[in-house]
Formats: structure tokens, sequence, C-alpha cells
């Protein structure tokens, strides 16, 4: 009963902070069940927390979308890769097995990194120049807007996650959008990849994943709608009170933490 607790309102919370920034909270939902409910690495704790991403995705995408923060035109270009890397993703998921432990920790490890450094040089540019305008230039620059969406849906289905690490940064440089518009796109591409993601593992694993995903625990069921709840509240918080500032920040602070999570858990298999 503790444990179902303790992982109930760590979904609120997770979908609470990464609500403002533009991130689903794969990168903590993983963990969360990995170290805390002592699952597997696996398509099953994959796609719970793909579930637990897209319902994320959703409670703050439509509020972002209804204050404006959105570019429906950067958002259709990216989506052209980003669901063929999302499908490429499963295949990836699939062909690994029993080794998608390993390669999801260091391959999330590489990810966070160059988030880092695209979005701190980002925040050192803007702070240097003007004031970035928020629904960004007219000029879009759509074949590497589409190659970082593809990036972004390989590493979807493969870590678990929305992507909006990789999406967030990749809209603020090659559709020029400011940081609420990027954070608002971004879930709005979530919205449309991470289903697809979720539909093509459950029909395509051969361990039985949809027989493994009806047979969960009764309280993970109600996961997604605490998802909702805590990304909706999240949503308003930060777009009522986080300056577009701090959003950056905070975005940078929560990849660094997560960095650090990773990079202890390696470092511990590899001695």
């Amino acid at each position: 009963m503790l444990e179902s607790l303790l992982i109930m309102l760590g979904v609120f919370l997770i979908a609470f902070i990464f609500a403002p920034v533009g991130m689903g909270g794969g990168m903590l939902f993983v963990p969360l069940l990995h170290y805390v409910a002592e699952w597997p690495i696996d398509g099953t704790l994959l796609a719970v927390s793909l579930t637990l991403t897209w319902a994320v995705s959703i409670g703050s995408g439509l509020r972002h979308r209804r204050e404006g923060f959105h570019n429906d035109a950067a958002i259709k270009s990216a989506l052209y890769g980003a669901l063929i890397g999302a499908l490429i993703g499963v295949g990836i998921v699939n062909a690994l097995g029993d080794k998608l432990d390993s390669v999801f920790k260091l391959l999330a490890i590489v990810m966070l990194v160059w988030a880092l450094a695209k979005t701190w040089k980002k925040v050192r540019t803007t702070e240097a120049t003007a004031s970035v305008e928020e629904n960004g230039s007219t000029e879009i620059h759509h074949f590497k807007l589409r190659v970082g969406g593809g990036i972004g849906g390989v590493l979807s289905s493969v870590l678990g996650v929305g992507a909006g690490v990789i999406y967030v940064p990749v809209l603020q440089q090659q559709a020029s959008l400011g940081p609420r518009t990027s954070v608002g796109s971004s879930l709005a591409i979530m919205m449309v990849v991470v289903p697809v993601a979720i539909l093509a593992l459950m029909t395509t694993s051969a361990n039985g994943l949809i027989d493994q995903f009806t047979a969960l625990p009764g309280h993970v069921y109600s996961l997604p709608v605490l998802a909702i709840v805590g990304a909706t509240a999240g949503a308003k918080f930060g777009i009522e009170r986080i300056s577009k500032e701090n959003i950056m920040k905070l975005f940078m602070a929560l990849v660094a933490a997560v960095l650090v999570r990773y990079a202890v858990d390696v470092a511990s298999i590899m001695v």
C-alpha cells in the first residue's frame, strides 16, 4: 500500500513539475517505476511511461494551446520526422530485447548532455541580444526541424519519454520560437507521436505486451488521471507564475538532475 501511494504521489508531482517546461516527465516516470516499484526496464515499463507522458502532454498541451502558445506550422513540419522516428524507435526496442537496460541508460545520458548544451547556448544568446518573439519568425528550417523531430521520435520510443528535452531546443533553434511557444509546440508534438509509439510497442512486441499491460496492479490504471490533473495544474502555475527566462532555467535544472541520476547508475554498473 505504501509503495502504491508513493508511486501515485510521485506521478502527480512529476507531471506538475514537468508540465511548464514542455517535457512529458518520462525521464522521471521511468526511474520512479524502475527504482521504487522495482520494475525491469522493458517494453511494459516503456509503455506505461509513455502512457503517463501522453497524459501530461494532453493536460499541459491543451492549456498552452488555449493561451495561444503554439506554432502550427512548426508542429506539422516536426511531425513528419517525429512519427517516422517513433516507429524506428519501436523497432530498436524489439531488436534490443534483454540488452535494453544498459543501452537505455547510456542513450539517456547522451541525450541529456546534448539538450543541456543546446539550451544553455540558446539562453546565453537570448540574454545577449534582443528578447525572442514568442511566435517566432516566418522562416522555418524544415529539413533540420524534421531531422530533430525524427531523433526525438526515436528517443521517445526507446526511452519511454515524450522527448520534449529534444523538441524544445530544436523548435527554438530551427523555428525561432520563444520559450513558452516552444514548450506548447513540443507538447502538441507529443500528443500525436506518443500514442503512435504506444500502439506500435503493444502490437509488435514478441513478449505478449498487451497481456502484461492488462495484468498490471489496479492502482496503475489511476496514474494517467493523476498525470493529467498534475499537468493541468502545473501548466496553469507555470504560465501565470513563472517568467519566460525562468522557464528555460527550470528546464535545464530538471535535465541536470535526471542526468546525475543516470550517470550514477551507469557508473555503478561499470564498477
